[in-house]
């Protein structure tokens, strides 16, 4: 099933807010977050007569976090759109984001450190979008690698590695039914998108635990 279009061409366009937050493998134990976010007003909205959307904020952050700690060790802002000289005074203090851990009490401080006239609204947000891509690239990291012998996951071990996700949702509450599933000696299942993905490559469903991290 495709994505629901965004696009509603029965109405008049008024803003256009666009995150793209990507992971990379740094090191065997740092993982590279990039997150952009783009502002952009259809043609015409403040300067009549003009042909072309306008790009009003485009910023871009990076940071490096340290696996299995979770803590952050760099942080980078850059702000390639930007309406006004001062907003860039800014920049530098995204670097107190350094040390900082992403997981639970991390929205708290990224407030307490960023919110209102202490950052910039348009950076904090994209930050606060790009948290979750550190945690999700926790199981990519745990992946093991093409050609390594496939290790069978036991229940003790998955409870070990789904740690991550005790209380970060009512799903993987700790009194829930994911960890209910482990309490009572037994695998939680594998996700649907796959066992989805290996029906149609004609695998094993049993398959999955010998190859995914969770």
């Amino acid at each position: 099933m495709s994505a629901p279009e965004l696009d509603d061409p029965d109405l008049p366009l008024l803003h256009d807010r666009s995150y793209r937050v990507r992971s990379y493998r740094k090191s065997e134990t740092e993982v590279l977050i990039r997150g952009r976010v783009t502002d952009v007003k259809p043609p015409g909205t403040f300067i009549p007569n003009d042909p072309k959307p306008m790009t009003i904020h485009d910023m871009v952050l990076d940071i490096v976090v340290k696996m299995p700690e979770l803590v952050i060790t760099e942080a980078s802002l850059r702000m390639e759109t930007h309406p006004h000289d001062h907003c860039t005074e800014v920049v530098d203090h995204y670097g107190k984001l350094v040390g900082l851990s992403i997981m639970r009490g991390f929205t708290h401080q990224v407030r307490e450190l960023f919110g209102g006239p202490r950052g910039c609204t348009h950076s904090t947000a994209l930050l606060q979008a790009m948290a979750p891509v550190a945690i999700q690239s926790v199981w990519a990291m745990m992946a093991p690698a093409q050609g390594e012998t496939p290790v069978a996951m036991t229940v003790e071990g998955q409870r070990e590695r789904l740690q991550f996700n005790r209380n970060t949702c009512h799903v993987w509450a700790e009194d829930g039914p994911m960890f209910e599933l482990l309490d009572e000696g037994h695998l939680v299942p594998p996700p649907k998108w796959g066992l989805a993905r290996m029906q149609e490559l004609g695998m094993d469903p049993d398959d999955w635990y010998n190859r995914s991290p969770g």
